[in-house]
């Protein structure tokens, strides 16, 4: 991978970095997701409590555990953001907190922070996590300017409408003090934006890579990021 600081002297373009390479490919049954979708499944999706997180699969995850697998992301994180000692890491729209548990057990002492809108995430969070955790939503986070080292958001930005999450970005880029990471849903055909709309259920806003750019550059995100490819 491209270090960060040759990244950062490249445009937005050399900021694309996949740090979720080592999870395990979902297994996804695209025509089921589709036939089971109706607006009373979304509706109730997006309003991320049980039945998204650890209800049938029809309206979400289907059971989302933990089972370790974010291990490995936490390792690829700290190494190419060389994660320093007592590290001030905040994960926007962390659900249950996953990773930043593994983020603290895999870390040197990491300060980790989570927010989500997903209350039922929070309740049911890893206890040694719990208490870092905390309900808001992203375009207006309840911290101060440049409290963090590293700030991330995985797979949740685009559950925003779009003038929202311009302004979430905007807020990223206000707390961090340099270094951020996002993931958010994308496509790079029109094959692969069928298969997508045919699965989501929660995102508002999503697009082909050039239209995030250019929602990036509005916003004046400058952080590194990748995209979740259905196929």
């Amino acid at each position: 991978m491209e270090s960060v600081a040759a990244a950062k002297r490249g445009d937005i373009r050399s900021r694309e970095v996949n740090l979720l390479s080592s999870l395990p490919k979902p297994k996804r049954n695209i025509q089921k997701r589709l036939e089971a979708k109706d607006p009373e499944v979304i509706k109730i999706a997006r309003q991320f409590g049980r039945l998204y997180w650890d209800g049938p699969r029809e309206y979400g995850y289907g059971g989302y555990t933990y089972d370790g697998r974010w291990k490995s992301v936490a390792r690829d994180i700290i190494e190419f953001f060389a994660l320093k000692e007592q590290a001030r890491i905040l994960d926007v729209g962390c659900g249950k907190g996953f990773l930043l548990h593994d983020l603290m057990t895999e870390g040197k002492n990491f300060d980790v922070r989570g927010l989500d809108v997903s209350s039922y995430a929070l309740e049911n969070s890893l206890p040694g996590i719990k208490d870092k955790l905390q309900l808001g939503t992203a375009e207006k986070l309840p911290f101060e300017d440049k409290s963090f080292d590293l700030v991330l958001s995985i797979n949740a930005l685009h559950n925003l409408p779009r003038e929202r999450l311009a302004q979430a970005l905007k807020e990223i880029e206000r707390v961090s003090r340099g270094d951020s990471y996002i993931v958010v849903d994308s496509y790079h055909t029109p094959e692969q934006k069928e298969i997508f709309e045919s699965w989501v259920l929660t995102a508002e806003y999503y697009g082909y890579p050039n239209e995030w750019l250019a929602l990036f550059k509005e916003a004046g995100y400058k952080g590194f990021y990748s995209w979740t490819i259905i196929e």
